[in-house]
């Protein structure tokens, strides 16, 4: 399992990420991370923005419901 180390940065704590979790996560210098609440307590780390995620349902929702107007307005 891999650890992460605190370090001291100026008058913060920053995190160290292993090369191999930020491979696995598909991220590098300069991208942002999510740090999720999980039920349990404890926390997820993702690059992908929760409440982007439930923005792009909401926009699934309309598509669907507008999909005969979206297609004439495309013609």
């Amino acid at each position: 399992m891999p650890t992460l180390k605190l370090i001291n940065v100026g008058a913060s704590i920053g995190v160290v990420i292993p090369e191999e979790m930020l491979t696995r996560l598909n991220v590098g210098d300069g991208d942002v991370l999510y740090a999720v609440e999980t039920p349990d307590g404890g926390y997820r780390l993702t690059p992908c923005d929760p409440d982007f995620a439930g923005k792009m349902d909401k926009a699934d929702e309309i598509m669907r419901r507008y999909r005969n107007t979206l297609h004439t307005l495309a013609k």
